[in-house]
């Protein structure tokens, strides 16, 4: 079987963000995509702590390097949840997805609960 030693590329993303930003629209659509790019970061991050390679990460998912090119590029379609765990499990990491509550002041008030009052929940037409 080939060396599969992972050997990172230089790159520096801050230098990178500073010089996209000079170009029109990059912003609306990056912000857009920050979710992807926060996703696509952590998955990076455990391959890099693994020292994996995108081919390791294959071998053990049972997939090709392409797949896993796909899956840790940010703006392409979302992966599967089972495709996440594949991942997660390959580079040795448990995956976990949490929905965080935004801060209270964006958040609409919560409807008040009347005592001894139950809410009928609302009907749907076929």
């Amino acid at each position: 079987m080939a060396d599969l030693k992972y050997q990172p590329a230089r790159h520096d993303h801050e230098a990178f963000l500073e010089k996209a930003r000079n170009r029109p629209g990059f912003q609306e659509v990056y912000e857009a995509l920050d979710v992807e790019y926060r996703l696509a970061r952590e998955m990076l991050s455990a391959r890099t702590r693994a020292g994996l390679t995108q081919d390791a990460v294959a071998v053990r998912m049972g997939t090709t390097k392409s797949a896993v090119s796909r899956l840790e590029a940010a703006g392409k379609p979302t992966p599967s949840v089972a495709s996440l765990k594949k991942y997660a499990e390959a580079v040795g990491c448990t995956l976990e997805i949490k929905l965080v509550p935004r801060e209270r002041r964006e958040a609409s008030p919560p409807e008040p609960v009347l005592e001894g009052a139950r809410k009928k929940a609302p009907r749907h037409s076929r």
